[in-house]
């Protein structure tokens, strides 16, 4: 039988997706996002889960395979990866759990759920 202290926990990433958009947030919501953002991953870094988060700039360059350069961030399905987090948890069901909480999620973004393998 096997009980929480010995579990071992995988690292997970959650990748934010959002649809770009040039309209800028008033004050207000600014206020609210952080908020919002600050509950959610500091109630997972309380629990000794969080591994790392970042935010995502709008400034970027693609290469392609044939090594052009273009201005930009990749859209795919008409969305950007905003940001992302790698946090610990026991399985992926557990990470997914977590994910749902995500202020993304009420912006109309989503998450994806990953296991992350070391290379």
């Amino acid at each position: 039988m096997e009980n929480k202290e010995t579990k071992k926990s995988q690292e997970f990433m959650l990748l934010f997706r959002m649809e770009p958009s040039n309209e800028q947030p008033t004050p207000e919501q600014l206020q609210e996002m952080e908020t919002q953002w600050g509950a959610f991953i500091g109630g997972i870094a309380g629990q000794g889960n969080l591994v790392s988060t970042h935010h995502l700039g709008f400034t970027g360059k693609k290469i392609t395979a044939s090594h052009t350069t273009e201005d930009g961030f990749h859209v795919a399905e008409g969305n950007m990866i905003a940001g992302n987090m790698v946090l610990k948890a026991e399985s992926i069901e557990a990470a997914t759990e977590l994910a749902k909480k995500c202020p993304i999620l009420y912006a109309g973004g989503s998450v994806e759920v990953r296991d992350v393998m070391v290379m």
